[in-house]
C-alpha cells in the first residue's frame, strides 16, 4: 500500500451468506473510485489481494488517461460464480460497499453480472451496471468495452500497417467473453481472419460457427503466426514465457494487466511489437457505467465518447515515439500528468 499509494483496503466476510471479500480503493485524486465487482475462485487469499491491488491501481490510470473525472478502485469476491453465488451475498456485500459512504462504487465484471448488481442496488445506490429499467440505468457495459477495444486496436493497427483497415488481417483472440464476443463482431465484420481460444468450448463452438473463426487450444494461441494478438481473459499473460512464443506485430486487447511485470513492456518494446496499453484501450465499459453517475444514461453519448478512444491510442503512439519510451510508460505519463495536475488544484483550494 505504501509503495503504490493505496489510500485503503477492507476485508468483508459474511458466514451466513458465504461472502469474502476485498475492496481496494487506490486513489481518490479526481474523484470517487470506481471499479467492478470480481467473483473468482482464487486459490490463495493472497492472490486475491495481489489481484484486486493490481486491478484497482489500473482502474485509477484507466479513469485518468480516459479523462473521467473518477478515481481508481476494485472489488473481488472470492468463490466460484457458477457453484458459490447467491443473492443474499450480493445484498451483504451491497452494505459493506453502503459504509463507505460513497468514496467506492462497484460495476459488474468478471463472474459477476446484472442480475448481482441489482442485489447489491438493494442495499446501497453506489452501484452501476443494473438492468435498464429506468432511464439512468446502463445495463451491461461489456459491449461499450469492446467497440473501444475496437477502436484502440485499430489506432494501433494503422500504426503498425499504414492503415486502420482489418480485412485480411489474422487476429487471434484469447478468451470469448461479453467483452471479447462484442470485439469479434466488429472484427469479423471489418474482414478479419480469426483465430479463437477459450477455456469454454462451447463459446469457441459458437465464435466458429458465427465468425468463420478457427480455434486451438488455450495453451497453443501465443505460438500462432499472425499480425495482431488480443488478449481478453485474465491479465499477466505477457511474461516471460509467452513473450517468445509471439509472432504477432501488434498486441491489443481488453483484459487487465496484460504485462506480468514493466521489464515485459520493455521487452515487447525492444521486440518492436506495437502494444497498446490495455488500460487506454478498455476503458469503454467505465464510460459507459460513469454515464450513469450523470443522472440519465444516454447510449449515444458514451459511444461518442469510446470513440475517442482511438485519438487517445494516438497520443499514447506520439508520446512514445515522442520521448522513445515504450507506450505503457507513455500511457502512465498521460495518466499521471492528470492526476499531478488535478492534486495541484485541491491544494490550491
Amino acid at each position: 500500500m505504501e509503495k503504490f499509494d493505496y489510500e485503503q483496503v477492507v476485508f468483508c466476510q459474511d458466514k451466513e451468506s458465504g461472502l469474502k471479500a476485498i475492496i481496494s480503493i487506490h486513489d481518490t485524486t479526481l474523484g470517487p473510485a470506481l471499479g467492478g465487482c470480481r467473483m473468482w475462485p482464487y486459490v490463495k487469499e493472497e492472490d486475491a489481494i495481489l489481484d484486486v491491488l493490481r486491478l484497482s491501481r489500473g482502474m485509477t490510470y484507466k479513469a485518468a488517461a480516459g479523462g473521467l473525472n473518477l478515481g481508481g478502485g476494485k472489488s473481488v469476491i472470492i468463490g466460484d460464480p457458477k457453484t458459490d453465488k447467491n443473492p443474499d451475498m450480493f445484498r451483504v456485500f451491497g452494505r459493506f460497499i453502503e459504509s463507505l459512504s460513497g468514496r467506492y462504487i462497484t460495476a459488474e465484471d468478471v463472474g459477476t453480472t446484472e442480475d448481482d448488481m441489482n442485489n447489491i442496488h438493494k442495499e446501497t445506490n453506489h452501484v452501476t451496471g443494473v438492468t435498464l429499467s429506468s432511464r439512468d440505468a446502463g445495463g451491461n457495459p461489456s459491449p461499450s468495452t469492446g467497440y473501444g477495444v475496437y477502436q484502440g486496436l485499430k489506432a494501433a493497427a494503422n500504426e503498425k500497417f499504414g492503415t486502420d483497415n482489418l480485412e485480411g488481417k489474422v487476429i487471434t483472440v484469447q478468451g470469448l467473453g461479453n467483452v471479447a464476443y462484442a470485439l469479434c463482431k466488429y472484427l469479423h465484420k471489418d474482414g478479419a481472419k480469426l483465430v479463437v481460444t477459450d477455456i469454454n468450448r462451447d463459446r469457441v463452438n459458437k465464435a466458429v460457427e458465427e465468425f468463420d473463426a478457427k480455434a486451438v487450444d488455450p495453451e497453443d494461441i501465443y505460438g500462432v503466426s499472425c499480425d495482431i494478438f488480443s488478449p481478453n481473459a485474465l491479465g499477466a499473460v505477457i511474461n516471460d514465457e509467452t513473450i517468445p512464443q509471439i509472432k504477432a506485430k501488434v498486441i491489443a486487447g481488453g483484459a487487465n494487466n496484460q504485462l506480468q511485470q514493466d521489464k515485459h513492456g520493455d521487452r515487447l518494446h525492444e521486440m518492436g511489437i506495437l502494444y497498446a496499453p490495455d488500460y487506454i484501450i478498455n476503458v469503454g465499459g467505465l464510460i459507459h457505467v460513469a454515464d450513469e453517475l450523470k443522472g440519465e444514461f444516454n447510449l449515444n453519448r458514451v459511444m461518442s465518447k469510446v470513440e475517442h478512444i482511438y485519438q487517445n491510442m494516438q497520443k499514447v503512439i506520439e508520446i512514445s515515439k515522442r520521448d522513445q519510451i515504450p507506450t505503457y510508460l507513455a500511457a502512465d505519463r498521460l495518466a499521471e500528468e492528470r492526476i499531478a495536475s488535478a492534486g495541484k488544484i485541491k491544494l490550491m483550494k
